[in-house]
C-alpha cells in the first residue's frame, strides 16, 4: 500500500504541540452540531512526519501537522478538514 504525506489542520493547536515526528495518532472528525454533531474516526495509527512551527497569531485557527497515511486515507483527511473540526489522539 502506497503512503503519502498530507498536511492536516487540527482544531486544537495546543494538542498539536504535544506531538513530535514518529508519533502515531488516530484522527477524529467532529461534525458541526447543526449537521448532526457526529464524531467519527477517519484514520487509525497514522504516523506524524512533521509538526511545522505555527504562524504567529494563528492558534485560533488550529495548527498543521503532517501525517503519513495511505493515499485514500490522506484524501479523506484533507477533505474532512474543510467541513469538520479534526482532533488527534495519541496511540
Amino acid at each position: 500500500m502506497q503512503t503519502v504525506t498530507a498536511p492536516v489542520r487540527i482544531a486544537d493547536a495546543a494538542s498539536v504541540r504535544l506531538l513530535q515526528p514518529g508519533d502515531r495518532v488516530d484522527v477524529v472528525a467532529a461534525e458541526d452540531a447543526s449537521a448532526g454533531g457526529v464524531a467519527r474516526v477517519l484514520a487509525r495509527g497514522v504516523r506524524v512526519t512533521d509538526v511545522p512551527e505555527p504562524l504567529e497569531g494563528a492558534a485560533e485557527s488550529g495548527a498543521l501537522v503532517v501525517l503519513s497515511a495511505p493515499r485514500a486515507t490522506a484524501a479523506r483527511l484533507v477533505g474532512a478538514s474543510a467541513t469538520a473540526r479534526l482532533a488527534v489522539t495519541l496511540c
